[in-house]
C-alpha cells in the first residue's frame, strides 16, 4: 500500500526531480532488497563514509559494528549522519557520452542515530540485521555470548527524513544523436549467488542448507 511522504527542504530532489519517489513503500522496498549501506558523518572537522550492513524493523534503521570503531564511537553521541542505499540495475549506454546513465534505486535517509542500550532490544536489532542478510541463518547458528555483546555496539537511525530516487528505462539521446552509429541500450546488471562453498572444516554430514542453496536478494 502506497503511503505518501512530504519531503523536506533538505530531502526535496532538485536535479532530475522527476526520478524522485516520496513514499514509504518505495523507500521500504529498497531497503529491504538492498544489506549494505554507506553512513556518512563529520568527526573533528573531517567526513567519513563507512559501508556496513544494516537490518530494518518499521520506521528504525539499525546498524553495528565493533564498539571502538571510529563510527561506533562517533555515532552513539548522536552526531548526523547521512545514510544512503543503492541498487545498481543496469548500465544505459548512450550514443553521446554524455547521455549514458545507470538504472538504479536509491534511498537517503537523514538523522540522528542512537545507541541502543536496551539488551532485548539489542539482541533483536542483531537478530533483525542477520536475518536481512540471510533469512534462517539466525536460528542455524551460535546466539552471541555477553562477551560479544559487550564488543558491539548497535545503533538505531529513525526513518523518519528521506528521498528516494529511481532510474530505469533505455537511453534517452539528443534528437540529432539517434543517427550516430553505434551501439545503444541496456545491460543489465544483479546480484546473483553461486553454488554454496563447503567450509573445509565442515562436520561429516552437514550440507548447505536451502536457504543458502537457493539464496537471492530479490523479496
Amino acid at each position: 500500500m502506497s503511503q505518501p511522504y512530504t519531503p523536506t527542504p533538505r530531502t526535496r530532489l532538485v536535479r532530475e526531480a522527476e526520478r524522485a519517489v516520496y513514499d514509504r513503500e518505495v523507500a521500504y522496498r529498497i531497503l529491504d532488497e538492498g544489506f549494505l549501506c554507506h553512513v556518512g558523518f563529520v568527526a573533528d572537522g573531517q567526513p567519513f563514509v563507512i559501508p556496513t550492513s544494516y537490518g530494518r524493523q518499521d520506521a528504525n534503521l539499525y546498524i553495528h559494528g565493533s564498539a571502538a570503531s571510529r563510527m561506533l564511537r562517533n555515532l552513539k553521541e548522536s552526531i548526523p549522519v547521512c545514510v544512503t542505499v543503492t541498487l545498481l540495475h543496469g548500465l544505459v549506454l548512450a550514443r553521446s557520452i554524455f547521455n549514458h546513465s545507470m538504472n538504479y534505486e536509491s534511498v537517503v535517509i537523514l538523522g540522528k542515530a542512537t545507541l541502543v542500550d536496551d539488551p532485548v532490544e539489542k539482541l533483536e536489532a542483531l537478530r533483525l540485521l542477520s536475518e536481512h542478510i540471510i533469512p534462517g541463518r539466525w536460528a542455524d547458528s551460535r546466539q552471541p555470548n555477553e562477551r560479544e555483546l559487550k564488543a558491539t555496539s548497535v545503533l538505531r537511525v529513525p526513518i523518519e527524513e528521506f528521498s528516494a530516487k529511481v532510474r530505469k528505462g533505455p537511453a534517452v539521446d539528443d534528437e540529432e544523436d539517434y543517427s550516430f552509429p553505434t551501439w545503444a541500450g541496456v545491460v543489465p546488471l544483479e546480484i546473483r549467488a553461486g553454488e554454496p562453498i563447503n567450509d573445509a572444516r565442515l562436520q561429516p554430514g552437514q550440507t548447505a542448507p536451502e536457504y543458502a542453496r537457493q539464496y537471492s536478494r530479490r523479496r
